[in-house]
């Protein structure tokens, strides 16, 4: 204690300089800011961090004789993208600027898929980001989806004709749908508290805000949300993923098996009047089965890769195109084990093989051994033999089809625009003191009009299927079934219960394909897709749209007729409904569960293979299927 004491006071004297051998940067080993902020963690244990000096990263003046002038020009988030440059991009350029033309930093897709189902935009592809963006390094390459640039969202004026580049639709997105890119600092609520920037992931964040490090500058309690701890990690936990991936697909807070509730959140606390739930990102939440991969303690950065999180460097404008891992990259196919890279063809440093096994290293240091598709189909269950073996299933599914057995649904998403009361810009934010806190919902301008959203009704079981962008059966929820109603300046009623019409004709309450990120070991079963309709895209026949004020000629849950006509819009191109000959084949095939339903018995399927043999493969099964038959009849040819 007395040698570190020595340390601070010289520190008020002289700087003992060292050279940060990845940046070749000066650094100085101590600082005066410890002076007050004594017990505060050092940023990291890597050697070219750890001797960073404070005002590297935050700049100030660590000399000044007050805590004012101390804190002159400081930047608070020396990760903001704002300022980012000049801290983080001195040693992580590249990084940086790929991170920037990510979808954590663009909002493409979300932003594309509100324009083109309110009818703002002739096509799904997205021309719009939060901010303005070029790709200028001479390479695009637009077979993968990649685009030159993208430009700001236009604002909306009530007192000016809608149109593509005036829609209530931008105005939906600014004030409602577009705080979580990683120039804002989000809600900043229970639940959402982070930082913007690299500090957006890398920093993570109670959900309550509070500070849980030794600093004795920092108090553990107040208005001012601060990270857990001082801290920069690569050791990402999904937590702090949730902290933005809680709304649309809702994949974060569905992985850890969460769901929020319809509205009353129960049940009640011991206290008279206080609900007995933890109130999060503004909901109550119903807890669910979890995702398997939650379960056994992996993390989100275990799957996702690096290139996932930050880009490649190109600008996309959906997640089909910037998301490199699936499922077989680990699990391997039905001919072979996994080959230990991504579906784009980079290697996965934290998979091997270890003895004839695929072995998974987490993040956190614990290693798992991979199931392997092939494997399964040999000597897995009865039941996953049978569906794993059969090669349609195997060349038109994506795993998570029959793997999901739930996920998040939210029909109807009721939409109140009222353009006589002004709100806030999720874009647009007063210039702050400190650039880097600009980003903050406090200094937020009043660029928008008030919105209030309500719903229908929610679900969480088995949900529809149809086709996904690639081509595959994927699960598809309801992608912002959007039902406008605008008050205008005057308090005018302009439109009530609105549904808009795609360019393409087509209504435009969305429902998309979506990976729901709830795994399970125990797969659906073959009556809940073929024998069930809403599966199908059919609806469940039960919700009466025009009853609920909708002017909708079929309730919610339908995206499809019985004839394979379209319904509802889908804004990923290629992804569509079951068509005709499709939804005909699905519903023959249900036949099959008369037999299959059996296979809850092992001891009966066990006689039955032992008789008849298995059916590893369509044309096996077809010859089985026929001896059975000829065989109930004697032989009898005459019959």
């Amino acid at each position: 204690m007395e040698k570190s004491s020595r340390i601070i006071r010289y520190s008020l004297f002289a700087c003992a300089f060292t050279l940060c051998l990845s940046c070749f940067v000066p650094v100085c080993m101590s600082s005066s800011c410890e002076e007050c902020h004594r017990g505060i963690e050092s940023i990291s244990e890597e050697p070219s961090m750890k001797g960073l000096s404070c005002s590297f990263c935050h700049k100030g003046d660590p000399d000044a004789p007050t805590k004012e002038g101390a804190h002159e020009d400081m930047w608070a988030n020396p990760s903001d993208y704002r300022v980012a440059k000049h801290t983080c991009g001195q040693c992580h350029g590249q990084i940086l600027e790929r991170s920037q033309k990510s979808l954590h930093a663009t909002s493409a897709g979300i932003i594309s898929a509100t324009r083109y189902t309110w009818a703002a935009q002739n096509t799904r592809s997205a021309l719009y980001a939060n901010y303005e963006v070029r790709d200028d390094d001479g390479v695009i390459p637009k077979e993968k989806g990649a685009l030159p640039g993208l430009k700001t969202l236009p604002s909306f004026d009530p007192n000016k004709p809608d149109g593509m580049e005036n829609s209530p639709a931008d105005d939906y997105l600014r004030e409602e749908c577009l705080r979580c890119h990683i120039y804002s600092y989000g809600a900043e609520r229970p639940g959402d508290y982070r930082a913007s920037g690299c500090a957006a992931c890398h920093m993570p964040y109670a959900d309550d805000g509070i500070y849980r490090g030794a600093d004795k500058a920092i108090g553990k309690h107040g208005p001012v949300a601060r990270p857990r701890f001082h801290r920069i990690t690569r050791l990402i936990p999904p937590e702090q993923c949730i902290h933005c991936h809680n709304r649309g697909g809702r994949t974060g807070v569905s992985f850890i098996g969460t769901m929020e509730s319809d509205g009353y959140g129960s049940p009640w606390s011991t206290r008279p009047g206080q609900k007995g739930g933890e109130k999060l990102h503004g909901k109550y939440y119903n807890h669910l089965s979890p995702d398997v991969h939650y379960e056994k303690g992996l993390y989100c950065i275990d799957c996702h890769t690096e290139q996932d999180c930050h880009g490649d460097g190109n600008i996309y404008g959906k997640k089909e195109e910037a998301v490199e891992i699936e499922c077989q990259d680990c699990h391997g196919t039905p001919d072979a084990q996994s080959i230990l890279k991504t579906s784009w063809g980079n290697p996965m440093k934290s998979l091997k093989q270890v003895e004839g096994k695929i072995v998974l290293t987490s993040v956190t240091g614990k290693e798992y051994v991979v199931p392997q598709v092939k494997d399964v189909i040999k000597r897995g269950p009865a039941s996953a033999r049978s569906a794993m073996g059969l090669s349609s299933h195997m060349k038109r599914l994506e795993c998570y089809a029959c793997h999901c057995r739930w996920a998040p649904q939210c029909y109807g998403c009721h939409a109140q625009q009222d353009c006589g009361e002004p709100s806030h810009d999720w874009l647009r934010y007063r210039v702050a003191r400190d650039p880097s806190r600009a980003g903050k919902a406090i200094f937020r301008e009043q660029d928008c009009f008030k919105w209030r959203e309500t719903r229908s009704y929610l679900r969480w079981e088995e949900p529809a299927l149809g086709i996904n962008s690639e081509g595959k059966v994927a699960p598809f929820i309801p992608g912002c079934q959007v039902i406008f109603t605008q008050i205008g300046p005057d308090g005018k009623v302009r439109a009530h219960n609105k549904v808009f019409t795609t360019y393409d004709g087509l209504y435009g309450i969305a429902t998309n394909p979506i990976q729901p990120h709830t795994v399970s070991r125990k797969a659906r079963t073959c009556e809940s897709c073929h024998a069930n309709p809403k599966a199908l895209g059919l609806g469940s026949g039960i919700y009466d749209s025009r009853a609920n004020g909708l002017a909708l000629p079929f309730e919610l849950e339908q995206i499809v007729t019985i004839d394979g006509k379209q319904l509802q819009a889908t804004s990923h191109d290629g992804a569509r409904p079951f068509n005709r000959k499709e939804l005909m084949k699905m519903r023959r095939v249900d036949i099959c569960a008369a037999c299959h339903k059996y296979m809850e018995d092992p001891s009966f399927w066990k006689d039955v293979e032992r008789q008849n043999g298995l059916a590893p493969d369509d044309k096996i099964h077809s010859q089985i299927l026929g001896d059975l038959l000829k065989s109930s009849v004697g032989g009898n040819k005459d019959r």
